[in-house]
């Protein structure tokens, strides 16, 4: 069975972004939530094991308070991520590289 996993960098103070709430949505409902840790990491996979399904999801990050902490007008209160997992997938990362104003991701391992 496969895991989806995710961790947040702020690229623009070299360091990882803790506190950050993320959310785990298919079709609208949340599957899972959690904030990300000091590591700027979650402490858990969001979806694994039995709920590891083929389908469309929406990994949701709400950035605004982050931003604002850091004393920095936030230009994007929240990013979504859209992705797919089908057969192939046994595990996914998918990491969030955020500045304030940008973001990047990718598929990892």
């Amino acid at each position: 069975m496969g895991k989806l996993t995710t961790h947040i960098l702020d690229t623009s103070r070299g360091l990882p972004a803790a506190g950050i709430p993320v959310i785990l949505l298919q079709d609208g409902q949340v599957l899972a939530s959690a904030h990300s840790n000091a590591d700027g990491r979650l402490d858990a996979p969001l979806l694994e094991g039995e709920a590891w399904r083929n389908g469309h999801y929406t990994l949701r990050f709400l950035v605004a308070d982050y931003l604002s902490k850091e004393g920095r007008t936030p230009f994007f209160d929240r990013i979504d991520i859209h992705f797919v997992v089908d057969d192939c997938a046994p595990a996914l990362h998918l990491p969030l590289l955020l500045s304030p104003y940008g973001y990047s991701t990718y598929r990892g391992s």
